[in-house]
């Protein structure tokens, strides 16, 4: 879009200087090319970062495109046979048709239409070629950019799960060449040895079931989730106030994410509450948070504990507990989001943003 709309003023420019007899207030001309090439220089840096780029900023751009058409008539006069603008109204033409898809395409195109429309005593061919490509080019480029989101999305949700399968299936051979045979062992020998090996058999058989039916869970829930099907994150965060004593703070309407994105986000809620009941007291309080925007979701767990000692994390994650590192951030980090901490006498409160 930045390149676009660089050819287009270049190409805008110099069309109005070869037709600079058309002019009647040449000096106006001249300020509203120069507005245009300000716009240009404003519209590039401003959509250069996606939070500006807010319905604002589209709404403002749509209006400057029509005001250099609508000003034609009175910079050229009544006689005039192209605006000034001419093809520079693309850059805003398209920049709808990226942010709200065809729809957004096609009310540009209308109202872009109805200005060049609007400034003319009676229509030419060439006007009804002009408009022709304003109606339908939004709405294809909308379409398009909708197409390539949606594939790129499948595209990278495949991936993942393609990604994931191999490293259940990796896990899951490590876990019964390893963990599970030597709890078989220990169950076997401590039943045989009886007193007290035979509570340590008993405790080995209990987690040798406990992590065949983890395992089983795990390659059924993947199996079970469907790539495009949805779950709504206020239901299944709003489920964790039977589990913990935890108020839950939500929109009112749902909030639809991917329901392995869901699956995973209450899944890391859940481990810093694990952590509030193991650190601060079963019966201790907490809070969630949830804020649902365009682009994300912001969640925030908090409680009102000590905090978390200086380099406790740290500690944890060099002796092998990966509760923090991998059930949180590690959970967060996959789903391309973030997720920090913030401690003190005060108490501790993650904030985990994940993208839409």
């Amino acid at each position: 879009m930045a390149v676009l709309r660089v050819v287009v003023l270049v190409n805008a420019i110099g069309l109005n200087i070869y037709r600079a007899d058309n002019f009647q207030h040449p000096r106006a001309g001249v300020v509203v090319l120069a507005v245009m090439t300000a716009w240009t220089a404003f519209a590039i840096w401003a959509y250069s970062d996606h939070r500006r780029r807010v319905p604002v900023l589209l709404v403002v751009d749509l209006a400057v495109a029509m005001a250099t058409i609508l000003a034609s008539p009175l910079v050229k006069g009544d006689e005039f046979r192209a605006t000034i603008p001419g093809f520079w109204v693309m850059g805003a033409l398209l920049a709808w048709a990226i942010h709200w898809r065809w729809s957004g395409g096609l009310v540009a195109g209308v109202l872009l239409s109805l200005a060049d429309l609007g400034v003319r005593d009676h229509v030419t061919q060439a006007h009804y070629g002009n408009v022709f490509l304003l109606m339908i080019g939004g709405p294809i480029v909308g379409f398009m950019c909708g197409l390539l989101q949606q594939l790129a999305t499948e595209r990278e949700v495949a991936e993942r799960e393609a990604a994931a399968a191999a490293e259940r299936n990796r896990l899951a051979r490590a876990v019964h060449d390893g963990v599970l045979q030597v709890l078989a062992l220990v169950q076997r020998r401590g039943g045989e040895l009886g007193g007290a090996a035979a509570e340590l058999a008993r405790l080995a058989g209990d987690q040798e079931r406990a992590l065949r039916s983890l395992i089983r869970q795990q390659d059924s829930l993947a199996d079970g989730l469907p790539a495009r099907a949805e779950a709504d994150l206020v239901s299944a965060l709003s489920a964790l106030e039977r589990e913990h004593p935890v108020r839950v703070a939500a929109p009112a309407e749902p909030v639809l994410l991917p329901a392995p994105t869901t699956a995973e986000v209450v899944a890391a809620v859940r481990e810093c509450l694990s952590n509030v009941a193991r650190h601060v007291g079963p019966d201790a309080p907490a809070w969630v948070l949830l804020e649902a925007f365009e682009d994300r979701v912001e969640i925030s767990v908090r409680d009102e504990g000590g905090g978390i000692p200086d380099g406790r994390l740290d500690e944890a994650a060099s002796s092998g507990r990966l509760g923090v590192a991998q059930s949180i951030r590690g959970r967060v980090a996959d789903l391309g989001g973030t997720a920090s901490v913030t401690t003190g006498s005060f108490g501790t409160e993650w904030e985990l943003v994940v993208p839409r």
